[in-house]
């Protein structure tokens, strides 16, 4: 059996028709239908569409026939008969023609309505932070759009490997389209840079990021009921002159590959014929602004990528390398214990870095780097091959438009409450690096969280009464958690004892302010870290599955001003411990419980950290397999 269907013109109309041509092992369909050449464009799609619908159903009415054709043969000689089973059979055909495309409307409205009914989420970003909150989310009840200049997600804390061929740059980021198939493709996502939030409006505008020379509009917009703004952040240059122009950056995967070009390029300029020696030390002179995790992470790979692989390939210029770091505090990773700061400063002494601590850098050209030594004022020129620039990151520009139209403009960072909204926007989350949650404090509320105690309106507040409340203390303000371990307390109800640690029956309002008065000190940001990010992204995305039942079952503590309960528990960030690679197959770690490990055994606790965290099993082998190549055959020194 052959079918095509074909447009033909016939007289003053155009006929669509579809002919299947019948003998004793084929069946006839003849399916036809005719435009009139008056007929308006609606009516022509109609027409077309009813054809296409039955052709859909031409195998069902091919069986049927092909039925038909059979037992007509056997009732050879009865026409009456065949004549009567001609009409059942294209009674049924029909039947069943009927039925299937009932079906598909029904299908094709209750998917419509349920579209209808969905709340539009908008996601910002493709980062940390969403791809937590879009692997957790429960998409039955939102119409997800994702908008991000990058098609992929990146597992940014092994981007010093990439720098130096440890890792291949395709081995640590796993495409997001990937991530969202998973979802059964409800998830929409466009590769474009979000340009402005309108806030007042609740849309986004954006701009595809796409440069080449391809048809269509750039530009489109967003309608959305709840937006998720997870941008991360952008590198901080602190307006230092030359810093855009001659620095390298390690934010992104790019920044990395750059990096490992610009590192062969140095060998491969030094080795040239006619250069001094001292052109060659100069162009053989790497320099790290920054002695936090990414920089002292990143001076420890290119340390074992010259001394493990490139002075092999280039012999002439062994002892003309030199890496430097410059680091404005007393010590390179400062947030980490000092026990972990200490140890790093005596390994990078032992490998010959050279650590600059106390010092600033002034300005950057293409051949030095010019730094103020803080202790005696002088300013000293450093030359270079190349300098990387890792001192911190701060707020994207669409994120500060934001901030402007919502009043938090004097702000350096966006701002959220507990629960991850933005404040001042109830339909607005920010999570991640471009964000920082804005813990309130207790003596704001001390007024109020005294009068929900003194239940019985003595003006005096008894340890019993305290007790009731103790428990939503500590939920909704989480520095008096701290306070307690910093003081060595037992009990939130030692803090009403009096200055000799003696317990007090009752306390009245000013006891009760001072007793809580050094609480609110231990308040401290959260650092702008993957570990952060992931779990605010997975907090949040729980936030949203359970909005339908905390609305009648709250689960967060009570409202101290104000009545009822907060609907879920504020975020809590757990720390899971920090690690440092500092080369030589050592690292440090820095671990829940205040444990700290280094050496050879915590370099390996960081290899199945990092295989296990890896987004995907694809990733996570393909990571494996580059470790494994590295020990076998060594780092690739191709400029590629």
């Amino acid at each position: 059996m052959t079918a095509s269907p074909s447009q033909m013109a016939i007289g003053e109309g155009i006929r669509f028709r579809s002919l299947v041509s019948m003998d004793e092992k084929s069946t006839v369909c003849h399916l036809s239908t005719t435009i009139p050449a008056d007929a308006s464009r609606k009516e022509e799609l109609e027409s077309s569409k009813s054809l296409f619908n039955c052709h859909n159903n031409l195998h069902c009415h091919c069986h049927v026939m092909r039925l038909f054709y059979l037992v007509n043969k056997a009732f050879n000689g009865f026409p009456s008969s065949s004549k009567l089973l001609l009409v059942f059979s294209l009674s049924g055909g029909g039947l069943v023609a009927y039925s299937e495309s009932q079906s598909t409307s029904a299908t094709n409205n209750t998917e419509l309505e349920r579209l209808a009914n969905k709340k539009k989420v908008v996601v910002l970003g493709t980062g940390w932070a969403s791809a937590s909150f879009l692997k957790g989310l429960d998409i039955s009840s939102y119409d997800v759009r994702v908008v991000s200049p990058r098609n992929y997600f990146a597992f940014t804390p092994l981007l010093p490997s990439v720098t130096c061929g440890t890792v291949e740059a395709r081995s640590i980021v796993e495409p997001i389209r990937n991530i969202v198939k998973k979802k059964n493709g409800e998830i929409q996502f466009w590769e474009a840079e979000c340009t402005k939030i309108d806030a007042a409006n609740k849309k986004v505008f954006c701009r595809s990021s796409i440069d080449a020379n391809l048809v269509g509009k750039k530009e489109f917009s967003l309608d959305y009921d709840y937006l998720v703004i997870a941008t991360g952040a952008e590198v901080n240059t602190f307006n230092t002159p030359g810093v855009m122009e001659h620095c390298h950056f390690l934010k992104e995967v790019e920044d990395a590959q750059k990096i490992r070009t610009s590192v062969i390029d140095c060998f491969e300029k030094a080795i040239l014929p006619e250069l001094t020696e001292e052109e060659r030390r100069i162009n053989l002179h790497f320099v790290i602004v920054g002695g936090g995790p990414t920089g002292v992470e990143f001076a420890a790979e290119l340390h074992d990528f010259i001394y493990e692989d490139l002075v092999k390939l280039y012999p002439m210029v062994r002892d003309l390398v030199s890496i430097t770091v410059i680091q404005s505090g007393d010590h390179i990773l400062n947030t980490y214990d000092s026990r972990i700061s200490s140890f790093a400063e005596q390994k990078f002494a032992r490998d010959g870095i050279d650590v600059r601590t106390g010092c600033r850098v002034l300005s950057v050209t293409d051949k030095e780097v010019i730094m103020k030594i803080k202790s005696t004022g002088e300013n000293v020129p450093v030359p270079h091959g190349m300098v990387v620039w890792s001192t911190g990151v701060t707020t994207r520009p669409v994120v500060k438009d934001f901030m402007e139209q919502i009043g938090q403009g004097k702000r350096r960072v966006l701002a959220t409450n507990e629960w991850l909204r933005v404040k001042g926007r109830e339909d607005v989350y920010a999570i991640g690096d471009c964000a920082t949650i804005d813990q309130r404090k207790v003596m704001e509320d001390i007024a109020a969280i005294f009068k929900a105690a003194d239940k019985d309106n003595s003006g005096t507040l008894t340890v019993e009464e305290f007790q009731d409340i103790i428990a939503d203390i500590l939920i909704r303000y989480p520095q008096v958690d701290l306070h307690l371990q910093s003081e060595h307390l037992s009990s939130v109800t030692d803090l009403l004892n009096d200055p000799e640690g003696n317990a007090l029956k009752e306390v009245d309002i000013e006891g009760f302010k001072s007793a809580l008065s050094h609480v609110d000190s231990q308040l401290k940001s959260l650092p702008a870290t993957a570990q952060v990010a992931a779990q605010q992204g997975t907090y949040l995305s729980s936030c949203f599955n359970r909005w339908e039942k905390c609305k009648t079952q709250p689960e967060g503590p009570r409202r101290f001003k104000g009545s009822g309960r907060h609907e879920f528990l504020p975020f809590r960030y757990k720390h899971f411990g920090q690690f440092a690679p500092l080369g030589g197959e050592q690292a440090a770690a820095e671990l829940p419980g205040d444990w700290v490990s280094v050496g050879r055994s915590t370099q390996w606790l960081w290899y199945s950290v990092y295989a296990s965290k890896q987004v995907s099993w694809r990733t996570r082998v393909l990571v494996v397999s580059d470790w494994t190549r590295r020990f076998i055959f060594g780092r690739d020194s191709s400029r590629i």
